[in-house]
């Protein structure tokens, strides 16, 4: 991974990040970024965001991509155009459900106490297909709002914030470093297949 591949991630997280600090009241939603779980059957997921709140826990993966976007809610792929290059990439509906499903496993939290969101950021960023309401360009926290019923109860929330604490990696270089080793064995063995 470059170097300007990985600050364009930074910047897009900061972007989202400011947003969670500005329109957010903190006592009610608890922020968390840049958590990366271990998995019960090896390796880690890293996870964007997490915000945790009586109306559920909130799983955000950010895409920071121009151009235009192609995808279906269940495709394995989705397709970047970009000037006259195309690039696919990992449908992130399914890369987020795969850190919904590691949270739920290592908490014992029901999966209908989350919800999954999709955020791309870039100015210049179009969708070509129809996405699911969570699939976003803009509205971020509009749609958090959007969640209204209280589905856990304080101490559901303390719990669960005590729980991430708990099982979260240490944000170091060492841990990483050992993720992104752990990503791109998994790639390396999808292009074989």
């Amino acid at each position: 991974m470059s170097l300007l591949t990985k600050f364009k991630g930074w910047d897009g997280e900061l972007d989202v990040s400011l947003m969670h600090w500005w329109y957010l009241d903190k006592k009610i939603y608890h922020t968390f970024k840049n958590v990366t779980l271990p998995m019960f059957r090896g390796g880690t997921t890293q996870i964007d965001h997490i915000i945790i709140s009586i109306y559920g826990i909130f799983v955000t993966e950010t895409k920071n991509m121009k151009g235009w976007i192609y995808g279906k809610e269940y495709d394995s792929k989705w397709t970047q155009v970009f000037h006259t290059k195309k690039f696919t990439f990992q449908n992130p509906l399914r890369q987020n459900w795969k850190h919904i499903k590691t949270i739920h496993e290592i908490l014992k939290i029901p999966e209908n106490k989350f919800h999954s969101i999709i955020m791309f950021i870039a100015d210049d960023c179009k969708f070509k297909t129809k996405m699911p309401d969570n699939v976003l360009l803009k509205g971020y926290i509009k749609y958090i709002k959007s969640k209204s019923e209280k589905i856990l109860t304080e101490k559901e929330v303390d719990n669960i914030i005590e729980g991430i604490k708990a099982y979260r990696l240490p944000n170091t270089f060492k841990t990483r470093r050992k993720h992104n080793k752990y990503v791109s064995e998994i790639k390396k063995r999808s292009q074989e297949i």
